[in-house]
């Protein structure tokens, strides 16, 4: 049957596949795809976990026995009965099975697969005893992914890429109830053709990274992992905001047409690559690209960047259970970078964890702070830890030996805190010196993401020598709104006058004094809100990759002198998305 889920739209396209439900899981899970020839392995790995827990379950069997009937636990016994009954049932061994043969997953990915298949027949079923069997399931597949976990196989790209030539016939769509954003980067060079997530707001980090992916996505769909089962087959209009289950041939092929016209316009989009970006009246606008990864600098080159506004160095951070990146290792992916970019400027900017991009992945975001968003993130993670702060700050110096490097501090909001970013920037440079290690100049920029920066330009101008706006998080604060939560999306208003004349006056006062200033948030890839920006003054954009070329399209039809006075009136107006969709 037919039905539709509402959600966020946060990237665009359309985006037609079966679906693959990613079951939540309190062990990390990793997900790829194997070779065909790979199957009797994974399932190999499967039985020795399964060993491993049966031969738990029978020691501890064991030990009660051996205490007695007086203090051994009847319950406990016939708990454990269940667990070995569990752990052997055919549905689900067999099960797993079928999702590491037909459709080549890892034993992980087929465990957890099998698992919500199961699950969903324990909530259907009348029997209050037998539904409550699901937790005992859920707690043997638990146990299962731990055994496993320490002996998951690293998978290449090409071997992804392999399996998809081999094994996978129909294009595949994820769904599931979040993603981390280590989750996204491990999906950036995997089979998915698309993406939908229960939470998630428009300018979370998992929306980001799938604009970034330019695959379509919607967020805050609330419950699509449960309304959707494994292999429906599933449109998500990544304009619309809407996912289609179970489409009926003639919704498929209307679909199909408006996928097929995406393609044709973003061939056409294609050609203006090596077209400068100057505008009617003759201004240069620069265009650069924000990445996540070293690897990222080829898509930024692809799509005609002119260097890195934004390297998101958080990324590197992410998904390690704790062990951060050494000095060397940091170095390496930005030296990477830099020599990626070959000779254009990359913009490194410091770790900024918290909020919705946690450390390690499944962290809830208030698992440790009652509002992690005015908590302890970005720059005060970093003050707070000057030793971990000192092996990044080392670490990007010396990249930038290998071509030119901007290194921009996040969320800044205090003197005290420029002072002490600084005081540990020319540390780093002197126990460089020390130790006779080569290191590069850099250009110090702030980013201008929280009001009482953005009413604080003069102290900022006076230590800086270029400012970088991070409008989404300068949004969220300003609007007191959880840039994450689906609950509020409605509230979160690029366009509210507060926000504009923020923009505007940081804009403004940086030109005044010489300095640089771009936009790095996601207001600058909207192409609804270029003319804005060209009106405001701004002449650097930083955008991911995927959204350059249509930037620049609005770029080359706009004329800036022209737009400045428009630009004012809307920065006047009560309702500036009226003036803008006039």
């Amino acid at each position: 049957m037919t039905f539709s889920v509402h959600g966020l739209a946060v990237s665009r396209g359309v985006a037609i596949g079966r679906a693959v439900i990613v079951a939540a899981s309190r062990v990390d899970v990793a997900h790829y795809l194997i070779a065909p020839e790979e199957a009797e392995s994974e399932i190999e790995r499967l039985r020795r976990a399964r060993t491993v827990v049966a031969e738990d379950i029978a020691r501890v069997q064991r030990t009660l026995g051996e205490l007695g009937s007086h203090d051994a636990h009847p319950e406990l016994s016939a708990l454990l009965d269940v667990h070995l009954m569990l752990l052997q049932d055919e549905q689900l061994t067999n099960g797993v099975k079928h999702w590491v043969v037909e459709r080549h997953y890892n034993a992980e990915w087929a465990l957890t697969t099998q698992l919500e298949v199961i699950s969903r027949q324990f909530d259907e079923m009348e029997d209050p005893y037998l539904r409550e069997r699901k937790a005992d399931l859920e707690q043997v597949v638990d146990r299962l992914l731990r055994v496993m976990r320490g002996e998951t196989t690293s998978v290449t790209t090409s071997a992804v890429a392999d399996a998809v030539r081999k094994g996978t016939e129909d294009p595949l769509v994820l769904i599931a109830h979040d993603l981390s954003p280590a989750d996204m980067l491990q999906f950036k060079q995997s089979v998915f053709a698309g993406f939908v997530t229960d939470v998630g707001g428009k300018t979370s980090h998992t929306a980001i990274v799938a604009r970034s992916m330019d695959i379509p996505a919607v967020v805050g769909a609330r419950s699509a992992s449960h309304l959707i089962r494994q292999d429906d087959w599933v449109v998500i209009d990544g304009d619309a905001g809407v996912v289609v289950v179970d489409p009926s041939p003639i919704v498929l092929a209307e679909y199909g047409f408006k996928q097929r016209q995406g393609e044709i316009e973003r061939e056409k989009l294609s050609r203006l690559k090596n077209t400068p970006a100057v505008t009617l009246d003759g201004q240069k606008i620069e265009l650069l690209a924000n990445i996540e990864q070293p690897g990222d600098a080829v898509a930024a080159l692809k799509a005609g960047a002119m260097g890195v506004g934004l390297f998101r160095s958080e990324f590197l951070f992410m998904g390690r259970s704790g062990q951060l990146p050494d000095e060397e290792e940091q170095y390496q992916a930005y030296r990477r970078a830099v020599e990626g970019m070959q000779g254009l400027p990359v913009t490194i900017r410091t770790v900024d964890v918290g909020a919705d991009k946690p450390l390690d992945r499944g962290a809830s975001r208030n698992d440790d702070h009652l509002n992690p968003a005015l908590g302890l993130r970005a720059i005060r993670w970093s003050l707070a830890d000057p030793a971990m702060f000192l092996v990044q700050l080392r670490a990007i110096l010396r990249a930038a030996t290998h071509g030119p490097v901007n290194l921009l501090i996040p969320m800044l909001a205090h003197g005290s805190e420029i002072r002490q970013a600084l005081a540990l920037v020319q540390r780093a440079r002197e126990q460089l010196d020390a130790a006779g290690v080569p290191h590069g100049p850099v250009q110090l920029g702030a980013m201008i993401e929280v009001p009482a920066a953005a009413l604080t330009i003069p102290l900022f101008l006076r230590h800086f020598d270029f400012l970088s706006i991070g409008t989404n998080d300068l949004i969220q604060y300003t609007l007191a709104i959880d840039r994450a939560d689906e609950a509020v999306s409605h509230l979160y208003d690029p366009l509210h006058p507060a926000v504009l004349q923020l923009v505007a006056s940081t804009i403004a006062q940086a030109h005044a004094l010489g300095k640089g200033v771009s936009v790095c948030g996601e207001m600058a890839g909207d192409v609804t809100l270029t003319r804005l920006l060209l009106g405001m003054g701004l002449r650097s954009f930083s955008m991911h990759p995927s959204q350059i070329l249509a930037v620049k399209q609005q770029i080359l039809r706009s004329d800036s002198g022209k737009l400045a006075g428009w630009a004012q009136d809307v920065l006047a107006a009560d309702e500036p998305a009226a003036l803008l969709a006039d």
